[in-house]
């Protein structure tokens, strides 16, 4: 049986040092179980709450530091673009280029992040269910995607919650072969309190499980050796070193 794709790392790059701590112990697990995780992080987090919040290091540094990680540890990387001119230079470096959930439908996102050539990973929106989502496959595939990847990642309740409908993946899952689910915004409170969006890590083992019943074919989850003290979606980020113990309950 086929291995379910794996997502991992921290939100946001914060530091070299962070990067290096994640890279490492998922190489560790790698050879533990077998797997072959993908390391994500974020040279810019376009989308956050406040204009206060601490967005990342940019996108010639960050990449930069994920070359780095790549170099040292053979990993592959995956990270997020949110403009189309982003797309030929996350390109050269990563090897999944993701579509955040609000842009999914932006079609010259979709267009440019195709037109590298590498895996493109679209975060299902919020406002959309899982059978919406063909539109922005065929959007990707169009363009020349090779190889395209769906993500669930909960939808809208009210103003400050999420809810998630495992159906979607079963949904997608008649749209594209790879589904992601994404165990940790997917748990979190998008109510803005104080600033910043809420959530609960208790229960990102749960929502792993759960879509493990529902055929998910790949797993994402942002980890973090101190989550608490994250720069971004600390509430939600799982602890780094509950992460093998999670992986071995899906596998």
């Amino acid at each position: 049986m086929q291995k379910p794709v794996i997502i991992a790392g921290p939100c946001v790059i914060e530091s070299a040092e962070l990067l290096n701590t994640v890279a490492a112990e998922l190489v560790r697990i790698n050879k533990q179980l077998g797997t072959n995780i993908i390391f994500k992080a974020s040279f810019d987090k376009a989308n956050r709450t406040s204009i206060h919040s601490f967005r990342g290091p940019g996108l010639e540094k960050g990449l930069q530091m994920l070359s780095d990680v790549k170099t040292k540890y053979g990993l592959r990387i995956l990270t997020d673009i949110h403009e189309a001119w982003q797309a030929e230079p996350a390109g050269q470096v990563c090897d999944v280029l993701q579509i955040p959930a609000f842009l999914c439908r932006q079609t010259d996102l979709l267009v440019a992040a195709a037109r590298t050539g590498r895996t493109v990973n679209i975060k299902k929106a919020q406002f959309l269910s899982g059978r919406d989502m063909r539109y922005p496959v065929e959007k990707a595939r169009e363009a020349g995607a090779k190889e395209v990847w769906l993500t669930e990642r909960g939808n809208m309740m009210g103003y400050g919650n999420l809810v998630v409908d495992f159906r979607n993946i079963s949904d997608m899952l008649e749209i594209v072969p790879t589904v992601v689910m994404d165990c940790t915004h997917s748990v979190q409170r998008p109510d803005a309190k104080d600033g910043k969006t809420g959530g609960d890590r208790r229960f990102v083992p749960s929502m792993a499980l759960a879509a493990k019943a529902f055929g998910a074919t790949g797993y994402f989850f942002e980890v973090h050796p101190t989550p608490d003290q994250g720069l971004s979606d600390a509430a939600n980020m799982l602890e780094l070193d509950k992460l093998e113990g999670l992986i071995k309950k899906i596998l």
